[in-house]
């Protein structure tokens, strides 16, 4: 049995990570030539409760947080721990759904959205460990997912650069990330800052702007000079988070809009050009022809 591509499309609950998953299942139905493709979609969530894809398979058949918590009587965030917990004993569920696609297939994993998974607690590095065991690991990709919010506020914007980051160096996968919800605010906004492809100039027009708002506090107050040394502190680390990220080029983000198919097809374009999807798969002549025709 071949190995196919997969995506694990990751990032904080309410970032567009299902909404994106439909998108790309869509827009692949329009693709033609080499590029052709039937994209099968996953739920690997077991908090999950509404999608917009044709699901090929359900972690929600193995376990659900609902039932987790109504029989344990857990909290929502300890019931999902639990549930990866459960899958990670039980990957066999996950081995066994995986071998019934090919070579040829394409596979996108819609993952939970609590981001202590990825970050504080190894579950899914060790089911992505065990993916690499089954020889998957020439064939996987992470896809972070962003809100388009972090693009309108300079704090939300380092802190998901640091999020993504996180995610990249523990996972130890080919990595893209993606700036969702393009769609709800102007092109000029998206523009402004992911033009700029520095976070250091980004944070020193936020401390521009912030050095005009008044002082709290008298100059001679003690009060205010304790402030005042917390605050350089903490704009001294803020410096060095944002120089580190600008001198390795350590993270950056493509805009997707859902509702402009150029903007998607970048986005897998690119997607694809990580993984190396396509480089090995025949040019079959009757793709050639309808190409040509069209």
């Amino acid at each position: 049995m071949g190995r196919c591509t997969i995506q694990l499309v990751m990032g904080p609950a309410g970032s567009g990570k299902s909404t994106y998953c439909h998108a790309m299942q869509q827009h692949a139905e329009t693709l033609g030539g080499p590029r052709k493709r039937t994209i099968h979609v996953a739920n690997l969530d077991p908090a999950a409760e509404n999608f917009g894809y044709q699901m090929a398979f359900d972690i929600r058949d193995l376990i659900s947080v609902e039932e987790v918590m109504e029989e344990l009587k857990l909290g929502p965030n300890g019931g999902l721990v639990y549930c990866m917990e459960y899958l990670l004993n039980n990957l066999d569920w996950l081995q066994d759904a995986l071998d019934d696609f090919g070579d040829d297939d394409y596979l996108i994993l819609d993952c939970p959205g609590q981001l202590e998974l990825y970050t504080h607690i190894p579950l899914m590095r060790n089911v992505i460990d065990r993916m690499r065991m089954w020889g998957y690991e020439s064939s996987m990709i992470g896809v972070f997912c962003i809100d388009t919010t972090f693009v309108s506020d300079t704090s939300k914007f380092i802190s998901g650069s640091l999020l993504s980051l996180s995610a990249m160096i523990a996972l130890e996968l080919p990595h893209v990330n993606v700036l969702t919800k393009c769609d709800l605010i102007s092109e000029e906004n998206v523009d402004l800052i992911l033009n700029r492809e520095s976070a250091s100039e980004i944070w020193s027009r936020e401390q521009d702007r912030s050095s005009l708002l008044p002082a709290k506090f008298e100059d001679g107050d003690d009060e205010s000079r304790r402030l005042e040394r917390r605050r350089r502190n903490r704009q001294r680390l803020t410096d060095g988070i944002c120089q580190l990220l600008d001198d390795y080029t350590m993270v950056s983000f493509l805009p997707l809009n859902i509702r402009d198919e150029d903007s998607i097809d970048h986005v897998l374009a690119c997607v694809d050009s990580t993984v190396q999807y396509g480089e090995d798969l025949e040019v079959r002549g009757e793709d050639i022809d309808r190409e040509f025709e069209e």
